[in-house]
């Protein structure tokens, strides 16, 4: 949790290649989750600068360039506008969007290398490096794929195994091959400047796992977060090179490193700094107290980076290196990275489609960025990976958006036109259930602060529908379309309160729900408030004129979504033409299945007759609900709908998936067996897996989305 006495923050969020759309995967690991901390520390009425950009540099740039038959520069050009745009529609508020083209930034990225230069602190050294023969050129860690060594995905790149998230150079991999020309590459000495981080890593164990002078991380920082930084440390650093072989990016500032460009994690976190100078200079601010720092050490800003785990490595042990070489710099206080998150049972997939675009999103449902906006503020991958499905997509709005929020916002005001014309009515003497609702008033924006400066979004966001669940309560307690035929003074009491719940919303909801919050405020006739004004019970005035009630939220219908997933499922790979035969997706899948035929199966079983089989009745059901069942580790209870019915199954997965992980699953389900009494409770039926050679189970499920009931023959 951040120091309650800091004022000054800057806040980054990861920098996107600039070479492709933006998902809902991005948004929920950086971008959302810093947009809702940013927007509450201004609430807090704190200074902050909130930083973001385009990576517009390194060899993801310059393959799609290769892929669409253009230039690195119109490459960057057309993504770089699209994401800030869908960013800017989609209500992140940066306060300075930047790109690392710019010449700001290669001034700044230059000056970073010179001072460790200077410094002595580059290792300069003479390395085998692989070469692609065909091409006649250097092949950056990206230009080369082959199968990583620790989880043995065939895709895995030179830098980095997206399926494992393991850190890896191209000496790592195995059965190299370039991407450019589909041949194992040749191994060919080049000169590099290397940052040693070994010579870091007694400083790096102090700072972050704590010593004589730092108390570390631990507890402080998320655990997985701080896991991985003590699992490269435990490891052992190695130095690691700063410059590339590249005709794309900052130029090494050195006579004799003529063609050379720094490396794209030595260039990209400048970035955050450049941008804060862009961003100063147009502002008349000063960027240094952002970043240096300050002779008063408690006058400090408080530096948070909000990235993706496949960026931890680079963000606490690579970019603080390099800040601590420097000297002049403030170190990040915290680094919440959030894991990944998955789409429909699968991860996603650029390569394959396999993905919701945010700015098609954004065509395809106009004036719903909230929409979405909630539904992945209450999925976030805060501690492990989380799933988005179209259908939770489309509850959550009209389950909890429409029915809680929306339905009590616009109850309170329908009812205040009705019996007060829009005026809000003065507060008479208070029953008890008023005065536990007023404390609780009181007590949950506190909470609500609570969770998100822990970066516990998710929590946060669920303690604002509580506060709206509260309001709904606390009408259908008091029914006061009942109350007005005895009592007008009561209903005045009780629609003051219900205003006051309303007018604290558009506080609460402000971080989470911009856009939504912004329409309210509208329609109750009032100007923005800080936090610290959420917990007025007084907020609304009595003789208040309010605007006359509007839907906050609409239903979302099953056509909606239905499209949807058919869209998804009808997807085409993105990639375009293949270079050398290599598509750029990654190389095809035949070393897996070739390794899949090679798993160990278990023998068949003994014969049976057909009229034996015929008595099976196999259909495709949906999980509906699903939950833990008590004094077993090893079941969880599933609601599905079978087409049939809707029935209690009792599954042995536990151990293999969480309660959410199955809720929306299309599985096989065996509906004609007898029910079976297991731990006071009757399933009805049995899944079908499939189990590995490893022993993980894996849901069968149809291929494409199939009504329920249909027969499996």
């Amino acid at each position: 949790m951040p120091d309650q006495h800091t004022q000054r923050y800057t806040v980054t969020a990861a920098l996107p290649y600039a070479n492709g759309p933006l998902h809902i995967g991005h948004i929920a690991g950086a971008y959302l989750p810093a947009d809702i901390y940013v927007r509450y520390l201004r609430l807090q009425g704190r200074d902050v600068v909130f930083i973001g950009g385009s990576d517009e540099h390194g060899a993801a740039i310059m393959l799609r360039a290769k892929m669409e038959g253009i230039s690195p520069q119109e490459i960057i050009d057309k993504y770089h506008h699209l994401n800030k745009d869908t960013f800017e529609r989609f209500g992140i508020s940066f306060d300075m969007y930047h790109r690392t083209s710019a010449q700001v930034h290669h001034e700044t990225s230059q000056e970073f290398f010179l001072k460790l230069y200077e410094k002595g602190e580059f290792v300069e050294q003479e390395s085998e490096q692989y070469y692609d023969e065909k091409f006649n050129q250097f092949l950056a860690d990206r230009y080369i794929i082959g199968t990583c060594p620790v989880c043995g995905y065939e895709n895995a790149y030179g830098d980095q195994c997206e399926n494992c998230g393991t850190s890896l150079s191209p000496n790592d991999l195995i059965n190299p091959k370039s991407i450019l020309s589909g041949e194992k590459p040749q191994l060919k000495t080049t000169k590099h400047w290397y940052l040693p981080l070994d010579k870091y890593q007694p400083w790096l164990e102090e700072w972050l796992l704590g010593g004589q002078h730092s108390q570390g991380k631990k507890g402080i920082w998320k655990t997985n977060v701080y896991g991985q930084c003590s699992s490269w440390l435990k490891a052992g650093l190695q130095p690691r090179a700063m410059t590339r072989d590249l005709d794309w990016g900052v130029d090494v500032p050195l006579p004799e490193a003529k063609g050379k460009k720094l490396y794209v994690w030595l260039d990209a976190p400048i970035g955050y700094i450049s941008s804060t100078k862009q961003w100063a200079a147009d502002n008349h601010q000063d960027w240094e107290k952002y970043w240096k720092k300050q002779p008063d050490e408690a006058d400090n800003a408080t530096l948070v980076h909000f990235i993706g785990k496949d960026n931890i490595v680079f963000h606490c042990i690579i970019f603080p290196s390099i800040l601590h070489a420097h000297g002049e710099y403030i170190l990040p206080e915290n680094v919440p990275a959030n894991e990944f998150l998955n789409l429909e049972g699968k991860k996603l997939s650029t390569s394959r489609n396999w993905a919701v675009w945010l700015h098609e999103y954004l065509d395809n449902f106009p004036g719903k960025e909230d929409v979405m906006r909630y539904t992945l503020a209450t999925i976030l991958p805060e501690t492990k990976d989380s799933e988005f499905t179209w259908k939770d997509f489309q509850a959550r709005n009209n389950n909890e958006l429409v029915a809680i929020l929306g339905n009590f916002v616009n109850r309170t005001l329908v009812l205040t036109y009705k019996y007060f014309d829009g005026t809000v009515p003065e507060k008479q003497s208070l029953h008890p259930i008023d005065e536990e609702v007023l404390q609780k008033m009181q007590d949950l924006p506190q909470q609500i602060a609570t969770a998100i400066e822990s970066y516990r979004f998710r929590e946060a966001i669920s303690l604002v529908m509580d506060y709206a669940r509260m309001g709904n309560k606390y009408l259908a307690d008091t029914e006061p379309w009942k109350l007005i035929k005895t009592s007008q003074e009561r209903v005045q009491t009780v629609l003051n309160i219900s205003l006051q719940i309303t007018a604290n919303l558009t506080v609460l909801m402000e971080p989470f729900l911009p856009s939504s919050a912004a329409r309210l405020r509208t329609m109750l006739n009032t100007e923005p408030r800080t936090w610290a004004q959420a917990t007025d019970t007084e907020a609304l005035a009595a003789g208040h004129q309010i605007n006359k009630a509007e839907l906050l939220f609409d239903k979302i219908e099953d056509k909606t979504v239905d499209e949807q997933i058919e869209k998804l499922l009808g997807g085409t790979p993105l990639g375009g033409t293949p270079l050398g035969g290599i598509p750029l997706g990654g190389i095809p899948h035949q070393a897996r299945n070739e390794a899949i035929e090679q798993q160990e199966v278990s023998p068949a079983k003994a014969d049976i007759v057909y009229e034996d089989f015929a008595k099976i009745d196999i259909r495709i059901a949906t999980v509906l609900e699903a939950e833990r069942v008590k004094k077993s580790n090893k079941l969880l209870q599933l609601k599905l709908d079978t087409g049939i019915d809707q029935r209690i199954v009792l599954s042995g997965i536990a151990k293999h998936f969480t309660p959410e992980e199955v809720v929306g699953k299309q599985v096989c389900v065996l509906v004609n067996l007898a029910p079976r009494n297991m731990v006071g409770i009757d399933s009805q039926g049995m899944i079908l897996m499939a189990e590995d050679k490893d022993g993980k189970l894996v849901f069968i499920q149809p291929g494409d989305v199939v009504s329920n009931g249909s027969g499996v023959s």
